[in-house]
């Protein structure tokens, strides 16, 4: 028999918990033995709880208690989850963990010390909830060289901007539906702002590319600034916006990673997953596209990820060899300012046929785009191809004009 204890009993907790006693017996056969928890850490008593003979509240139990063999973080934050973790590695146990802060964060460092005791550190969960994509790219994509990867990463956002595009809802009245049902938090400040996205890149990024890319290093924009004008323009030039995360490899080794809201085409593999729904994008050279589909967060589909690697960590012998990053202090992020892009730009002018004249002779041919009741003063166009670099320096040439969005065009 297996002996595990679970560290964390809120949403995703619970439903660990939940999960793990019932669907025992097909556990019981896949592992080939049986799982029972012996703890549950958490500061609060469950009195009415089945399991409230389980509980405990000291973490050293866990620590000292060589019965347990694989340990299940699902605490959230970085500490104490990060101290917690690495004294259960260091002591010989595996552990498994949906918390993206922690895996984004210290993932190197804890795979390391996951590697130099023999027990592995599993975070399927941490990246699209009950989505497989970690043990996909470190196992069934092997095979390819990663290019790029692209997604939305956020349910959360995506439900308020799918909310936006079809309802035509305000964004401050979506995220209040968002918090009345659940999806956003009341300080909904790590999915709006983009924090929560960039973090989901990270682990993605540093698996892919095998060094370790740190959140501090990505450029991060949420979409607290995207209004309702900008989703009618973009519905006039054929297509949406939401929150992607993109990383890609450079040809200096350096690793183009950002987040940030982007227009995508109505025809784009990305451009129609709605609601709390989440989709990464793979592009390898040998498969072409990937995609991966489903819901992003929710209490039973990131337990069942977290399940799966308990059942993976019980049934494996010695640490995991293909997953792993480099544990490195560089910054791995590349430039954004040489890289070829678009935007969609939205501004007014004090003099609009001036302004046209300017635009036209700054950017060449744009893509016009209009709405209902556009005012005269107000100016939407998509530009055409050009680095950043250069397309902001124009931006910057321009007078007489107030620049009222500026949002990337991307082609997924």
């Amino acid at each position: 028999m297996a002996k595990i204890a679970v560290m964390g009993h809120g949403v995703v907790g619970s439903g660990v918990v939940e999960v793990l006693y019932k669907n025992r017996e097909s556990i019981t056969r896949r592992t080939g033995q049986e799982i029972d928890i012996k703890y549950i850490l958490d500061l609060r008593d469950f009195p009415d709880s089945p399991f409230h003979d389980k509980f405990i509240k000291d973490f050293s139990l866990i620590e000292n208690d060589d019965e347990i063999s694989v340990v299940v973080e699902v605490m959230g934050g970085l500490e104490p989850a990060f101290t917690y973790v690495r004294k259960c590695l260091e002591k010989g146990k595996s552990v498994a963990t949906s918390n993206k802060e922690l895996v984004a964060s210290k993932g190197a460092e804890l795979l390391r010390i996951a590697r130099e005791n023999n027990v592995n550190f599993f975070f399927e969960a941490s990246v699209g909830g009950g989505i497989p994509i970690i043990r996909p790219l470190h196992q069934c994509l092997a095979a390819n060289e990663i290019r790029e990867i692209a997604g939305i990463l956020n349910g959360t956002t995506n439900f308020i901007l799918t909310k936006m595009i079809r309802e035509s809802m305000s964004f401050e009245d979506a995220l209040k539906l968002a918090q009345q049902l659940g999806y956003a938090e009341r300080d909904p400040s790590a999915d709006v702002n983009g924090d929560d996205a960039c973090r989901k890149i990270c682990i993605l990024a540093s698996l892919a590319f095998s060094n370790h890319i740190y959140p501090q290093n990505v450029p991060t924009e949420g979409i607290t600034k995207i209004t309702l004008e900008d989703v009618e323009y973009a519905g006039n030039w054929g297509g949406v916006i939401k929150l992607i995360g993109v990383a890609k490899k450079m040809e200096d080794g350096k690793v183009l990673t950002f987040v940030s809201p982007a227009l995508l085409h109505g025809d784009s593999q990305l451009a129609n997953v709605d609601d709390v729904f989440n989709a990464v994008l793979v592009r390898g050279d040998a498969t072409g596209d990937v995609v991966f589909y489903g819901k992003g967060a929710g209490k039973l589909p990131t337990a069942s990820a977290v399940v799966a690697d308990v059942i993976d960590v019980v049934k494996a012998h010695g640490s995991s060899k293909s997953l792993y990053w480099n544990e490195t202090e560089d910054n791995f992020v590349g430039s954004h300012e040489k890289i070829d892009t678009s935007f969609y730009l939205r501004m007014t002018a004090d003099d609009a046929a001036a302004a046209k004249q300017q635009i036209a002779a700054l950017f060449g041919d744009v893509q016009t785009l209009s709405r209902k009741h556009q005012p005269e003063n107000e100016l939407a166009f998509v530009t055409g191809t050009d680095t950043d670099e250069k397309l902001q320096a124009k931006l910057d040439s321009l007078h007489g004009v107030d620049i009222l969005s500026k949002i990337r065009v991307l082609d997924y």
